[in-house]
Formats: C-alpha cells, sequence, structure tokens
C-alpha cells in the first residue's frame, strides 16, 4: 500500500489480489454498461472555475452530515457482502471510517451483524431495502436504533436487480462462509447462467415500494429518513415533501438501469427543486478528490463512495480502505485551497462548466 497515490493505483491492486469473478461483480454494471461509463464521463465533463485572491492558509474540508460531524463531506456507500472482498468485510471497512471520521452506512446485506459494524465507534447509518417481510424490516429498523445508528437510507431504486451480465454468464453465487446475516437468510446454490444474488433479491425483494411506504418508514423510526436512488427531480420535491430528511442522487453506480441518467448530470436539478430543504448527496461514479469538489460546486452538500473502499477493502483490507481515505483527503483539501475555497460551504458557490474539452469528452 506503500505505492499507491491515487484510487486508480489501489484499483490495480485490488484486480490483481481478486478472483476474476469477484472483480467482475465488484467492477460491473448492468446491461452494457452505458450508464457505468457515463457517470465518469459526466463528472470528467464538469470543470471547476477557480476563484482567486482567497486566503486559504487555514482550509476547513469537515462539515456536518444529519446532527453528526465529518472530517469530509463524504460517507462510506452501502454495499453488500463485503467480507466476499476481504475476511475483514464491513467491520475493516467501517473501522477505517471511524479513524477518518466520516461516516458507514451498513447495508441491509451486510456480511457483517449491524451491532458489530456499529461497535467500530464512529458515525454509523443504516440502508434499508424494502423487504417483503415487515417484521424483518421492523425488527432491522429497531436494531439499528438500538446500535447506535444515525440515520436510516431507504434505497428506492431496486424493485428488482439490474441484469448484470458479468455476474450472469460467471454464475456468480457467494462462498458458504458469506451470507446476509442480518436477514438471517440463504442467498442459494451456484446455477451455471445464473446469478445467486439476482436469484435471491428476486425472492426477498418488494417491488411494490411506493410513496406511501415513506410514511410507514417514518412510523417505525425515530430516525431521521434519507432516500437514495432518485434522479428525477419531481421525485426529490415529492420526497422532501412527505418528510424525508435527505436525497441521494444514485443511479446505483450504474448497476440498475443501463442507460439512467448519469448522477452528476440529474444533480443540479434535484437540488434546485429541494431548494434548500434538505441536503442533497452525489452517489455514483466518484473517484476522487477532484470529484467531491465538482460535486459540492453543482450543490451538493456531500458525497457517498462506493467502489473505491471496495478497491481498498480487496487491496489490503482495514489498510487499504484507510488508504483510500487518506488519498481522497489529501486530493480534497489540494483542490479546496486550489480553487479558493477556506471550507466546504464556500465551494458550494463555485461557478461550473460542461465544456466537451475537458479529458475529449
Amino acid at each position: 500500500m506503500r505505492e499507491v497515490w491515487s484510487t486508480a493505483d489501489v484499483e490495480r491492486l485490488a484486480a490483481e489480489r481478486s478472483a476474476p469473478d469477484v472483480w467482475d461483480y465488484i467492477a460491473g454494471g448492468s446491461g452494457e454498461e452505458v450508464t457505468l461509463a457515463a457517470n465518469r464521463a459526466a463528472l470528467d465533463r464538469v470543470a471547476v472555475v477557480p476563484r482567486a485572491l482567497v486566503d486559504v492558509s487555514a482550509c476547513d474540508p469537515g462539515c456536518e452530515l444529519f446532527g453528526a460531524p465529518s472530517t469530509l463531506p463524504l460517507a462510506v456507500a452501502p454495499m453488500a457482502y463485503q467480507r466476499l472482498i476481504h475476511d475483514g468485510g464491513e467491520r475493516a471497512a467501517a473501522s477505517a471510517a471511524a479513524a477518518a471520521g466520516v461516516p458507514y452506512v451498513v447495508s441491509t446485506l451486510s456480511s457483517d451483524p449491524i451491532e458489530d459494524v456499529a461497535a467500530a465507534g464512529g458515525t454509523t447509518w443504516f440502508q434499508l431495502y424494502w423487504l417483503r417481510d415487515r417484521e424483518v424490516m421492523v425488527k432491522l429498523l429497531r436494531r439499528a436504533e438500538e446500535a447506535g445508528c444515525r440515520a436510516v437510507v431507504l434505497t428506492v431504486d431496486v424493485p428488482v436487480l439490474g441484469r448484470r451480465l458479468r455476474d450472469l454468464r460467471n454464475g456468480f453465487a457467494l462462498p458458504s462462509w458469506v451470507k446476509p446475516v442480518n436477514t438471517d437468510g440463504e442467498v442459494g446454490e451456484r446455477v451455471p447462467g445464473d446469478s445467486v444474488i439476482a436469484r435471491h433479491t428476486s425472492a426477498v425483494f418488494d417491488p411494490s415500494l411506493s410513496w406511501r411506504d415513506l410514511d410507514w418508514v417514518r412510523a417505525h423510526t425515530t430516525l431521521p429518513l434519507v432516500v437514495k436512488g432518485v434522479l428525477d427531480a419531481r421525485d426529490a420535491a415529492r420526497a422532501v415533501d412527505s418528510g424525508v430528511r435527505g436525497v441521494v442522487v444514485s443511479n446505483h453506480g450504474g448497476r440498475q438501469l443501463d442507460g439512467a441518467v448519469p448522477s452528476a448530470v440529474a444533480l443540479p436539478e434535484v437540488v434546485a427543486a429541494v431548494g434548500g430543504r434538505c441536503p442533497v448527496l452525489l452517489d455514483s461514479g466518484v473517484r476522487s478528490g477532484v470529484d467531491i469538489l465538482r460535486a459540492l460546486a453543482l450543490g451538493a452538500a456531500a458525497v457517498l463512495v462506493g467502489r473505491p473502499v471496495l478497491w481498498g477493502l480487496a487491496a489490503g483490507g482495514e489498510r487499504g480502505v484507510t488508504a483510500v481515505l487518506d488519498i481522497l483527503r489529501a486530493e480534497f483539501e489540494t483542490a479546496l485551497r486550489l480553487a479558493g475555497c477556506p471550507d466546504v460551504a464556500s465551494a458550494r458557490h463555485l461557478a461550473v462548466t460542461r465544456e466537451s474539452y475537458v479529458h475529449g469528452a
């Protein structure tokens, strides 16, 4: 891990250390992976216009997210089955996030129990999938509260799992020691030409999730409710009208609807529709501290970082995740100063352009 200077370096190391089918699971998107690629292209089109003659001798990259301080405008995105990536699993990633002072979002499909992840000692949010078994969801929400989670992040873009062709071609399955322990579930055996994860989600996820169900979630938890997977500004406005406390603009990292709008393209309209009534976060495609600055300049309060954390976990367990978060911190602090921003709030007032000459896009 001493020879990594960017998340791209960590990605290369992770690819070398991962089994091919596991790497495909980490790296892949849905369909022809058009949206997966478009997320990066959209961010690369965003050119920030720096301010000049600003004193940045003191620069504060911290912020507050849902009532808790964070050393960066960043949280670790919810991602399933992290023990598949490394034996340390979610506990290792959460420990690295706690040491870095940023929130960690534990997934419903975590391969470590909610309680063990929260015991890492940092700020933890709980991500909820909409399940067919309501009693299971009630128990999960209660456990999240008792474990000290600070928010519930309801993922709303998975009525069914996207067609992830890499997993289908690999007949992807989980090893026996990796399970969705929070729901006491078994995902099933390997079937050639099929994805065990797709079969499992089809069996346990409820595609009937609708607006009325937001009231149900809020009635069963005292934690602030955040919705993740919003791309249409009309949905964002309605979500805030329904009482949610945060919106995450996300296309699930290009793993759901292939051909969906890139998150960075959808973000400004969502921010305008929300009108400052709650924080708006950006997810999908964030790979660097400059990307964090771009997101803030487009109006986001913070970002969720997903795949780079998995790369770090695959490359070196907790040390690898720490390396990724250290890289993002160094890049973001440098980007803030070079953009003439002494703090996160000032970054949200930067001008941007979307010129095609950036990276030849």
